[in-house]
Protein backbone atom coordinates (compact mmCIF):
# COMPACT_ATOMS: atom_id res chain seq x y z
CA UNK A 1 0.00 0.00 0.00
CA UNK A 2 1.11 3.58 -0.48
CA UNK A 3 1.34 5.81 2.56
CA UNK A 4 1.78 4.96 6.19
CA UNK A 5 0.45 1.94 8.06
CA UNK A 6 -1.89 3.04 10.84
CA UNK A 7 -1.43 0.57 13.70
CA UNK A 8 -3.08 -0.31 17.01
CA UNK A 9 -1.17 -2.24 19.69
CA UNK A 10 -3.17 -4.38 22.12
CA UNK A 11 -1.66 -6.12 25.15
CA UNK A 12 -2.69 -6.24 28.80
CA UNK A 13 0.96 -6.17 29.94
CA UNK A 14 2.30 -2.58 29.92
CA UNK A 15 5.92 -3.66 29.34
CA UNK A 16 4.97 -5.93 26.44
CA UNK A 17 2.82 -3.20 24.93
CA UNK A 18 5.60 -0.65 25.27
CA UNK A 19 8.11 -3.05 23.79
CA UNK A 20 6.00 -3.46 20.66
CA UNK A 21 5.50 0.28 20.36
CA UNK A 22 9.25 0.92 20.62
CA UNK A 23 9.91 -1.59 17.84
CA UNK A 24 7.21 -0.05 15.67
CA UNK A 25 8.46 3.50 16.24
CA UNK A 26 11.68 2.50 14.50
CA UNK A 27 9.78 1.65 11.30
CA UNK A 28 9.58 4.56 8.89
CA UNK A 29 6.21 3.58 7.42
CA UNK A 30 4.26 2.83 10.61
CA UNK A 31 2.24 5.10 12.89
CA UNK A 32 0.94 3.75 16.20
CA UNK A 33 -2.42 5.51 16.45
CA UNK A 34 -3.71 3.82 19.63
CA UNK A 35 -2.95 1.35 22.40
CA UNK A 36 -5.35 -0.87 24.35
CA UNK A 37 -4.94 -2.97 27.47
CA UNK A 38 -7.98 -5.24 27.36
CA UNK A 39 -10.56 -6.68 25.00
CA UNK A 40 -13.32 -4.05 25.23
CA UNK A 41 -10.88 -1.15 24.82
CA UNK A 42 -9.31 -2.95 21.87
CA UNK A 43 -12.68 -3.17 20.10
CA UNK A 44 -13.30 0.52 20.82
CA UNK A 45 -9.87 1.50 19.46
CA UNK A 46 -10.31 -0.54 16.27
CA UNK A 47 -13.72 0.94 15.54
CA UNK A 48 -12.65 4.49 16.42
CA UNK A 49 -9.34 4.57 14.51
CA UNK A 50 -10.00 2.10 11.65
CA UNK A 51 -6.34 0.98 11.59
CA UNK A 52 -4.61 -0.89 8.76
CA UNK A 53 -2.88 -3.21 11.22
CA UNK A 54 -3.42 -4.52 14.76
CA UNK A 55 -0.93 -6.35 16.95
CA UNK A 56 -3.38 -8.26 19.10
CA UNK A 57 -2.66 -10.13 22.31
CA UNK A 58 -4.62 -13.38 22.57
CA UNK A 59 -4.99 -13.72 26.36
CA UNK A 60 -6.59 -10.60 27.85
CA UNK A 61 -9.17 -9.62 30.47
CA UNK A 62 -12.63 -8.67 29.31
CA UNK A 63 -12.52 -10.77 26.15
CA UNK A 64 -9.71 -12.53 24.33
CA UNK A 65 -8.12 -11.57 21.04
CA UNK A 66 -10.40 -13.82 18.99
CA UNK A 67 -13.47 -12.19 20.53
CA UNK A 68 -12.02 -8.76 19.72
CA UNK A 69 -11.90 -9.72 16.03
CA UNK A 70 -15.38 -11.24 16.17
CA UNK A 71 -16.85 -8.08 17.72
CA UNK A 72 -15.20 -5.61 15.36
CA UNK A 73 -14.99 -7.50 12.04
CA UNK A 74 -18.54 -6.65 10.97
CA UNK A 75 -17.54 -2.99 10.86
CA UNK A 76 -13.79 -2.97 10.29
CA UNK A 77 -11.31 -5.75 9.55
CA UNK A 78 -7.64 -4.72 9.63
CA UNK A 79 -4.66 -6.98 9.10
CA UNK A 80 -4.12 -8.89 12.33
CA UNK A 81 -0.90 -10.16 13.88
CA UNK A 82 -1.75 -12.21 16.95
CA UNK A 83 0.66 -12.05 19.89
CA UNK A 84 0.69 -14.85 22.44
CA UNK A 85 2.65 -16.61 25.12
CA UNK A 86 3.01 -20.31 24.40
CA UNK A 87 -0.38 -21.94 23.88
CA UNK A 88 -0.23 -25.03 21.70
CA UNK A 89 -3.95 -24.86 20.90
CA UNK A 90 -3.81 -21.25 19.74
CA UNK A 91 -0.58 -21.85 17.81
CA UNK A 92 -2.06 -24.84 16.03
CA UNK A 93 -5.09 -22.76 15.06
CA UNK A 94 -2.84 -20.07 13.57
CA UNK A 95 -0.92 -22.67 11.57
CA UNK A 96 -4.08 -24.42 10.32
CA UNK A 97 -5.57 -21.13 9.16
CA UNK A 98 -2.27 -19.64 7.88
CA UNK A 99 -2.62 -16.65 10.20
CA UNK A 100 0.34 -14.60 11.34
CA UNK A 101 1.39 -14.64 14.99
CA UNK A 102 4.26 -13.62 17.25
CA UNK A 103 5.30 -15.81 20.14
CA UNK A 104 6.45 -14.09 23.33
CA UNK A 105 9.23 -13.24 23.94
CA UNK A 106 9.35 -11.67 20.49
CA UNK A 107 12.63 -11.90 18.58
CA UNK A 108 13.84 -9.20 16.19
CA UNK A 109 14.02 -11.63 13.27
CA UNK A 110 10.48 -12.92 13.77
CA UNK A 111 9.15 -9.39 14.23
CA UNK A 112 10.70 -8.27 10.93
CA UNK A 113 9.34 -11.34 9.16
CA UNK A 114 5.87 -10.48 10.38
CA UNK A 115 6.16 -6.87 9.20
CA UNK A 116 7.35 -8.07 5.80
CA UNK A 117 4.31 -10.29 5.51
CA UNK A 118 1.97 -7.47 6.61
CA UNK A 119 3.44 -5.05 4.08
CA UNK A 120 3.02 -7.59 1.29
CA UNK A 121 -0.57 -8.24 2.32
CA UNK A 122 -1.43 -4.54 2.48
CA UNK A 123 0.13 -4.02 -0.95
CA UNK A 124 -2.43 -6.41 -2.44
CA UNK A 125 -5.63 -4.81 -3.67
CA UNK A 126 -7.59 -7.98 -2.94
CA UNK A 127 -7.44 -8.97 0.73
CA UNK A 128 -10.23 -11.51 0.47
CA UNK A 129 -7.96 -14.49 1.23
CA UNK A 130 -6.71 -12.95 4.47
CA UNK A 131 -10.24 -12.01 5.55
CA UNK A 132 -11.48 -15.48 4.70
CA UNK A 133 -8.83 -17.12 6.88
CA UNK A 134 -9.97 -15.03 9.83
CA UNK A 135 -13.58 -15.86 9.03
CA UNK A 136 -12.80 -19.58 9.01
CA UNK A 137 -11.06 -19.34 12.39
CA UNK A 138 -13.96 -17.48 14.00
CA UNK A 139 -16.54 -19.85 12.50
CA UNK A 140 -14.57 -22.87 13.76
CA UNK A 141 -14.57 -21.39 17.28
CA UNK A 142 -18.27 -20.56 17.19
CA UNK A 143 -19.21 -23.96 15.80
CA UNK A 144 -17.21 -25.70 18.52
CA UNK A 145 -18.66 -23.45 21.23
CA UNK A 146 -22.17 -24.41 20.14
CA UNK A 147 -21.32 -28.08 20.69
CA UNK A 148 -19.81 -27.46 24.12
CA UNK A 149 -16.18 -28.18 23.22
CA UNK A 150 -13.55 -26.40 25.33
CA UNK A 151 -10.53 -26.70 23.08
CA UNK A 152 -12.01 -27.22 19.65
CA UNK A 153 -12.96 -23.54 19.12
CA UNK A 154 -9.40 -22.73 18.14
CA UNK A 155 -8.44 -26.08 16.64
CA UNK A 156 -10.51 -27.56 13.82
CA UNK A 157 -9.93 -31.27 13.19
CA UNK A 158 -9.07 -30.77 9.52
CA UNK A 159 -8.17 -27.97 7.15
CA UNK A 160 -11.62 -28.10 5.53
CA UNK A 161 -12.96 -25.23 7.63
CA UNK A 162 -9.91 -23.12 6.82
CA UNK A 163 -10.43 -23.71 3.13
CA UNK A 164 -14.13 -22.81 3.31
CA UNK A 165 -15.22 -26.33 2.30
CA UNK A 166 -18.93 -26.61 1.65
CA UNK A 167 -19.33 -29.48 4.08
CA UNK A 168 -17.22 -28.01 6.90
CA UNK A 169 -20.25 -27.06 9.03
CA UNK A 170 -22.62 -24.16 9.50
CA UNK A 171 -21.38 -20.78 8.35
CA UNK A 172 -21.66 -17.96 10.89
CA UNK A 173 -20.13 -15.20 8.74
CA UNK A 174 -19.53 -14.21 5.14
CA UNK A 175 -16.49 -12.47 3.76
CA UNK A 176 -17.90 -9.50 1.83
CA UNK A 177 -16.40 -6.57 0.00
CA UNK A 178 -17.35 -2.94 0.53
CA UNK A 179 -15.42 -0.74 -1.89
CA UNK A 180 -11.72 -1.38 -1.35
CA UNK A 181 -12.09 -3.13 2.00
CA UNK A 182 -13.39 -6.43 3.32
CA UNK A 183 -15.33 -7.19 6.45
CA UNK A 184 -17.21 -10.14 7.94
CA UNK A 185 -20.99 -10.07 7.62
CA UNK A 186 -22.66 -12.10 10.36
CA UNK A 187 -25.19 -14.66 9.15
CA UNK A 188 -27.66 -13.50 11.82
CA UNK A 189 -27.66 -10.05 10.18
CA UNK A 190 -28.74 -11.51 6.84
CA UNK A 191 -32.36 -10.81 5.81
CA UNK A 192 -32.38 -13.02 2.72
CA UNK A 193 -30.21 -14.25 -0.11
CA UNK A 194 -31.08 -14.49 -3.77
CA UNK A 195 -29.38 -16.08 -6.76
CA UNK A 196 -27.80 -13.81 -9.37
CA UNK A 197 -26.20 -15.79 -12.22
CA UNK A 198 -23.01 -17.36 -10.78
CA UNK A 199 -23.25 -15.30 -7.60
CA UNK A 200 -25.50 -14.71 -4.64
CA UNK A 201 -26.78 -11.38 -3.42
CA UNK A 202 -26.83 -11.13 0.36
CA UNK A 203 -29.35 -8.59 1.63
CA UNK A 204 -28.71 -7.19 5.11
CA UNK A 205 -30.81 -4.18 6.00
CA UNK A 206 -30.37 -1.48 3.36
CA UNK A 207 -27.15 -3.03 2.04
CA UNK A 208 -26.53 -5.75 -0.54
CA UNK A 209 -23.32 -7.73 -1.00
CA UNK A 210 -22.34 -10.15 -3.73
CA UNK A 211 -20.54 -13.43 -3.03
CA UNK A 212 -19.49 -16.28 -5.27
CA UNK A 213 -21.49 -19.23 -3.96
CA UNK A 214 -24.35 -21.42 -5.18
CA UNK A 215 -27.78 -21.63 -3.58
CA UNK A 216 -27.20 -25.33 -2.91
CA UNK A 217 -23.97 -24.59 -1.06
CA UNK A 218 -25.52 -21.77 0.94
CA UNK A 219 -28.49 -23.92 1.89
CA UNK A 220 -26.13 -26.64 3.17
CA UNK A 221 -24.04 -24.20 5.16
CA UNK A 222 -26.76 -22.15 6.89
CA UNK A 223 -28.35 -23.39 10.11
CA UNK A 224 -31.80 -24.81 9.16
CA UNK A 225 -33.17 -23.71 12.52
CA UNK A 226 -32.83 -20.11 11.36
CA UNK A 227 -32.83 -20.19 7.54
CA UNK A 228 -35.07 -21.79 4.93
CA UNK A 229 -35.21 -22.09 1.16
CA UNK A 230 -38.51 -20.57 -0.02
CA UNK A 231 -37.84 -20.57 -3.76
CA UNK A 232 -35.25 -22.08 -6.07
CA UNK A 233 -33.52 -18.69 -6.05
CA UNK A 234 -34.25 -17.44 -2.50
CA UNK A 235 -33.26 -18.30 1.07
CA UNK A 236 -34.76 -16.33 3.94
CA UNK A 237 -33.83 -15.69 7.55
CA UNK A 238 -36.79 -17.10 9.48
CA UNK A 239 -36.34 -14.52 12.23
CA UNK A 240 -37.09 -11.81 9.66
CA UNK A 241 -40.45 -13.23 8.53
CA UNK A 242 -43.44 -11.25 9.78
CA UNK A 243 -46.31 -12.64 7.66
CA UNK A 244 -47.22 -15.19 4.97
CA UNK A 245 -50.09 -14.47 2.56
CA UNK A 246 -51.63 -16.82 -0.06
CA UNK A 247 -51.56 -15.74 -3.70
CA UNK A 248 -54.27 -16.54 -6.21
CA UNK A 249 -52.06 -18.89 -8.28
CA UNK A 250 -51.26 -21.26 -5.39
CA UNK A 251 -47.98 -19.74 -4.24
CA UNK A 252 -47.55 -17.51 -1.20
CA UNK A 253 -46.02 -14.14 -0.42
CA UNK A 254 -43.55 -13.91 2.46
CA UNK A 255 -43.39 -10.48 4.06
CA UNK A 256 -40.28 -9.58 6.03
CA UNK A 257 -40.14 -7.24 9.01
CA UNK A 258 -38.55 -4.57 6.80
CA UNK A 259 -41.48 -4.69 4.36
CA UNK A 260 -39.76 -6.68 1.61
CA UNK A 261 -42.08 -9.22 -0.03
CA UNK A 262 -40.68 -12.48 -1.39
CA UNK A 263 -42.27 -15.35 -3.27
CA UNK A 264 -42.78 -18.70 -1.51
CA UNK A 265 -43.24 -21.43 -4.12
CA UNK A 266 -45.36 -24.51 -3.47
CA UNK A 267 -42.30 -26.74 -3.70
CA UNK A 268 -40.71 -25.15 -0.61
CA UNK A 269 -43.77 -24.14 1.44
CA UNK A 270 -43.51 -27.10 3.83
CA UNK A 271 -40.65 -25.48 5.74
CA UNK A 272 -42.68 -22.38 6.57
CA UNK A 273 -46.21 -23.77 6.57
CA UNK A 274 -45.74 -26.92 8.68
Amino acid sequence: MSGRIRTVVVDDEPLARRGLCVRLERESDIDVVAEAEDGPSAVAAILAHRPDLVFLDVQMPGCDGFDVVARSAAQHLPSIVFVTAYDRYALRAFVVHALDYLLKPITHRRFQESLKRVRAELDLLDRAASADRLRALLDARESAASTGSTRQPMVPDTSAAAAGDADAGHVFRFTVRDGDRYFLLRAVDLDYAEAAANYLKLHAGPRTFQVRMTMQELERRLDPKHFARIHRSTIVNLDRVSAIHPDWHGDYSVVLVNGVTLRLSRRYRGRLMS
